[in-house]
Formats: structure tokens, sequence, C-alpha cells
């Protein structure tokens, strides 16, 4: 049995004493008595976690999302929105913000779909293969990059290079029409199956789109389908089509 003076000094710092149970002393083993800790002794983990999970962290620390505004004072002010934007969770992942890169009184603007894994390092559209292969494209009609501008539908890259869902889109729109009326080109020339569909709101195969004349709707800006670089790549054929798309938009240029 523990002196009351040793009870006191345990209850102090926490621990609970043990008890003998009544019911059972005359029936105890012969090898000690039997005895219980009482229930308040024994740790709640559940009720006491030490560490929070990362969606616990999460929940108690949401981030707050903003709209992408609709009204910028000037191309800085444009482009520092793109860098702080907060409106989905693209911007959560990616490694920077890729706003476009290219001479901003281009006559030509090129809108991609999102920035891909390279573009996502180096904070510039087109830079990978894909990049590569535009420069070249370009070239054949006798137009530098530093001549154009490029952008994307989207100005974070998409995990896994996903394609952007349409509420990601919807969020960058406004950064996309700034730039449209900050620029004003006299042709944009649409690359991609995603970056057709946002432009136009159409869902009509990028092979039928690339057949029609456009234009920006809402606008009166020629508007030129073609496939995108990356889809070339995989299917070298197609790109003899891309070659009378380029002849085409180099008499829409002139």
């Amino acid at each position: 049995m523990l002196t009351e003076r040793q009870q006191h000094c345990l209850k102090g710092i926490g621990i609970q004493a043990w008890s003998e149970r009544a019911d059972t002393l005359d029936n105890r083993p012969a090898n000690g008595p039997v005895v219980e800790i009482a229930r308040e002794a024994v740790p709640q983990a559940a009720e006491n976690p030490v560490d929070s999970s990362p969606q616990e962290v999460a929940a108690e620390n949401p981030v707050v999302r903003t709209p992408a505004p609709t009204n910028f004072d000037s191309w800085d002010s444009l482009i520092d929105a793109i860098h702080g934007c907060k409106a989905c969770e693209l911007g959560d992942n990616c490694t920077q913000k890729v706003p476009g890169i290219g001479d901003r009184q281009a006559d030509l603007l090129i809108v991609g779909e999102g920035p891909g894994h390279d573009e996502d390092i180096r904070g510039e559209p087109f830079v990978g293969r894909s990049g590569q292969l535009l420069d070249r494209m370009l070239a054949a009609i006798g137009i530098a990059r530093e001549q154009v501008y490029i952008t994307n539908i989207v100005k974070c890259r998409p995990p896994n290079n996903r394609d952007p869902r349409q509420d990601e889109a919807q969020q960058c729109r406004a950064y996309l029409e700034a730039q449209i009326e900050q620029i004003a080109p006299k042709v944009i020339l649409s690359v991609g199956r995603v970056s057709a569909h946002n432009l136009l709101g159409s869902n009509q195969p990028v092979g039928k789109l690339i057949q029609q004349m456009h234009k920006l709707p809402g606008t009166e800006i020629p508007l030129k389908v073609t496939y995108h670089p990356a889809y070339l790549l995989r299917n070298p054929s197609a790109k003899a089509i891309a070659w009378q798309d380029l002849k085409l938009l180099h008499q829409m240029l002139r």
C-alpha cells in the first residue's frame, strides 16, 4: 500500500494510483494481487493528437480563393496579377506562373493550352520540344519567335500535364482577354484542341476547326486553328496539314 504522502505526490503530477478490486481480493492468484489502472490514467490519443495530417492542416488553414480581376491599369499590373493569382488550385502546385513572352505589339498572338514541365521550370511558354518545333514552323514562313507574342489558355501548369479543366480556364479568362486587348493582334493562332475550344466556345474536333475560317467571338480579329506541336511530334503525317495552315497564316498577316 502507498502511504498518504506518496499518493498525494502521484496525484500532483497527474498519475492515478493503482487500486485493488474489492470483489476479487479473496480470489486473487497466488503470485500477487489483482489490480487495475484507472481509466483516467490511460492516454487518449484520439482525443489529444500530437500531429495533424496535411488534410487536417489544410482544413484548418484553407487557401483563400480570390477571383481574377477584370480591369488592369497597365501591362505591368496585368502581369503582377497573374503572378499573384490564387483563383484556382493550379497556382498552389506550380513552380511559377507563366504569363507569356514576346512582342507586346505583335501582329500575331499565339495561344496554346497550358505550361508543361519545361515551361513551369523556366517560366516561359513553348520552350520544350514542342516549342522548338513551333519556332521552326514560324521560321518556315519568315517569322522569328521574338516577333510574336506567345501565351496559353491557363498560366499555371496543370498536374501531370493534364488538360486544364473548364473552371480553371474560366478563372484565367480575364487575363487572356486583357492580353488580347492590350496587344491588339492582327491575327490569333490557336494551337491545339484546348485552345481552340476555349477561344471559340466550340467542341468540334480540331480537324474540322482547321478547315474553317474564324473570328475571335465578340471581335473582328481573325483566328486560325492548327494542330499543337506536341500532336505533330506524335503524328508526323499531320505536318503536311500544319504546313498548309502556316501558309494561310502568312497570307492573313500580309
